[in-house]
């Protein structure tokens, strides 16, 4: 028997052996080193004429119907194992375990062999969830921008599937401006729409109201809703309100003909104030406090956010960014249900910024 599969049924098989964490690290420690054999040996099989003699399609075909996956699955599995062959630092790092397959299928996406140790580098310091972004803001930094733009271009798609339950999922691959528009146009119809129970909850979740905002949008169009598209000014680049980096020449080609928003940020990184003396804080200062805070100044929830004026408006008069605090909806009325006077942790919060 081949020793990870040894080791594997040995790792998985110890029934109540120990704590669960350290049972699920041995586990996933040997299902790794299997994921590393298998993109090898994908590879070299689709280089053989092994797949050919059997009669298959392709070697992905024929690798689907034996592992019993899907085919795009079996061709990643080939595509990597074939990048691994020409990126020294990655095969390593897959090898020895410091990289994730997770990681790895994302580097093998734009490494070179040039590129490859830094990229490498770059994975080890970010967790997989935000892998995708930063090598996204890396390439958009190194990249010509003109090029950078044509390849987005080529590379849109939409594609579906139907799932066992009959729902559709969509993989949408859309160039960064073009996801913006799409994101703040259903973000502004979730923000204006009410809630309603449905049968199956008391009150629909959040992706259940964008879905929502969706069938709105392809019965409606935009309608009357205005939105727009935040785009942040940094000297390391721009980028749009979640992080996606957009490149320099799309902010200079679209700036004379596109309602645009642009959020400048000081040396420090620090988005610039912009103060008013109105009861509710303008688009302006809603802008700079979202990119403060971005969640909940209490609870760290990162919806139903609301601005709240901290000390409360009734005792300044006023309506400036130092003193506007994100904070969920549960947790706004909470506090001013609790504490009118003012919040104990935005405050020490404020100290703490203001320490730094």
């Amino acid at each position: 028997m081949d020793t990870d599969i040894e080791d594997f049924a040995a790792a998985a098989g110890r029934g109540g052996d120990g704590p669960l964490a350290t049972r699920l690290r041995e586990v996933a420690g040997v299902w790794a080193r299997s994921q590393h054999r298998l993109v090898l040996l994908a590879a070299e099989f689709a280089d053989s004429d092994e797949w050919v003699t059997a009669g298959a399609a392709t070697a992905a075909h024929w690798l689907a119907e034996a592992a019993d996956v899907e085919t795009c699955t079996a061709r990643e599995w080939i595509r990597i194992g074939r990048r691994l062959r020409r990126l020294d630092a990655s095969a390593d790092a897959f090898a020895t375990g410091r990289l994730s397959y997770a990681k790895i299928r994302t580097l093998t996406r734009v490494a070179t062999p040039e590129t490859d140790a830094e990229l490498v580098a770059l994975a080890e310091r970010v967790p997989a969830a935000a892998l995708g972004r930063a090598v996204a803001a890396w390439v958009t930094q190194r990249s010509d921008p003109e090029q950078l733009e044509a390849h987005q271009r080529r590379e849109r798609s939409v594609r579906w599937r139907t799932e066992p339950d009959g729902m559709t999922v969509y993989t949408l691959r859309l160039p960064p401006l073009v996801a913006a528009r799409l994101n703040a146009a259903l973000t502004a119809r979730v923000a204006r729409r009410c809630p309603r129970p449905d049968r199956s909850a008391p009150w629909p979740s959040l992706p259940q109201q964008y879905a929502d905002a969706v069938d709105d949008l392809l019965l409606d169009g935009t309608g009357s809703i205005d939105t727009e598209v935040v785009i942040h000014v940094r000297g390391d680049g721009c980028s749009l309100d979640d992080g996606t980096p957009v490149a320099d020449s799309v902010v200079e080609r679209i700036v004379p003909t596109a309602f645009l928003r642009a959020l400048i940020h000081d040396a420090a990184g620090r988005p610039i104030d912009a103060s008013g003396r109105r009861r509710h804080p303008t688009t302006r200062q809603k802008r700079v406090v979202t990119e403060r805070d971005r969640v909940c100044v209490d609870c760290g929830r990162g919806d139903l956010l609301e601005y709240d004026h901290d000390p409360p408006f009734e005792q300044t008069g006023r309506t400036v960014v130092d003193e506007l605090v994100l904070r969920c909806g549960p947790c706004h009325h909470a506090r001013h249900r609790a504490d009118p006077p003012g919040d104990r942790r935005s405050a020490e919060r404020r100290a703490d910024a203001d320490g730094s």
